[in-house]
């Protein structure tokens, strides 16, 4: 069983109109072309950074982009990954939020970034997101024709847990809509996806922006699709483009079935996060 995954890496502007139209557009093209299941990156909506998450902020419930992306899949009828928006949510709390939407149009899951990116490498990058946004608190998996799959944002893949406990609970593929920096990129984006493939035998894919070198925080780019035996099948650039890879359950199967460490883990030696 196979279904073709398409990662948008889309150009993100100022303008929220703007980023859904042209969203609309590259999902329509995917579906077009083979895509049952659709990827946008992180923040597609809005530019991303602590100072444009309240101005951009907006409900889960009947928001511009909920209901954009609800349309965008009930149209395309594909299984929408919809990257992710700031969501204020209750309290007046934001969060970085993914809504992952069915071919109907229904929403069939909600992902809030559960690690906020608060890093300081001195001389290069300082960035705090806990500074406007509140953290999820719960790991996300949907059901599609070719079995679970989870979904994570951004830095919630430098933390193996959430990768481990889904492969366990059955999940096919782990994706993260997801923005690294220039600094970040070069180092650890895909050693992170292959990394995650690798421990869990299964497809890992990562969806960044398009670069753009005038933003306040520029993404790498280079979305990329990573398979069960940890090699870089699909990858882009930096520009806006989309790249497709089939997601191949039998191959996922035989991999496991050759390096069978699902079945040699020693629970007696060291605990089961999934459990």
């Amino acid at each position: 069983m196979t279904s073709r995954l398409a990662l948008i890496q889309l150009a993100v502007t100022a303008s929220k109109e703007a980023n859904l139209v042209n969203a609309r557009a590259k999902v329509i093209e995917a579906a077009e072309k083979g895509a049952g299941i659709v990827v946008l990156p992180e923040c597609f909506n809005s530019p991303y950074g602590t100072s444009f998450f309240p101005k951009y902020a907006e409900p889960l419930e009947n928001g511009p982009s909920s209901i954009a992306l609800s349309n965008m899949a009930r149209d395309a009828k594909v299984y929408l990954i919809g990257g992710s928006f700031p969501e204020i949510g209750p309290n007046s709390k934001f969060f970085n939020t993914c809504t992952i939407w069915g071919p109907n149009g229904d929403r069939l899951g909600v992902h809030r970034k559960v690690h906020l990116f608060d890093i300081d490498i001195p001389g290069k990058q300082t960035f705090k997101e806990s500074s406007v946004l509140s953290a999820g608190s719960e790991i996300t998996t949907f059901d599609s024709p070719i079995g679970k799959i989870g979904v994570g944002i951004c830095y919630d893949i430098r933390f193996p847990e959430m990768a481990m406990i889904a492969a366990r609970k059955g999940c096919v593929a782990m994706i993260y809509p997801g923005a690294f920096n220039m600094t970040t990129g070069p180092l650890h984006w895909e050693l992170l996806q292959r990394a995650r493939a690798i421990d869990n035998q299964m497809y890992v894919a990562a969806c960044s922006p398009a670069r753009d070198e005038t933003a306040g925080y520029v993404a790498w780019g280079h979305s990329s699709v990573v398979d069960p035996m940890g090699q870089v099948v699909a990858k882009l650039g930096e520009k806006e483009d989309i790249v497709y890879s089939d997601l191949d359950v039998a191959f996922l199967e035989t991999s496991r079935a050759n390096i069978p460490v699902s079945a040699q883990r020693r629970f007696d030696v060291y605990p089961d996060v999934s459990k």
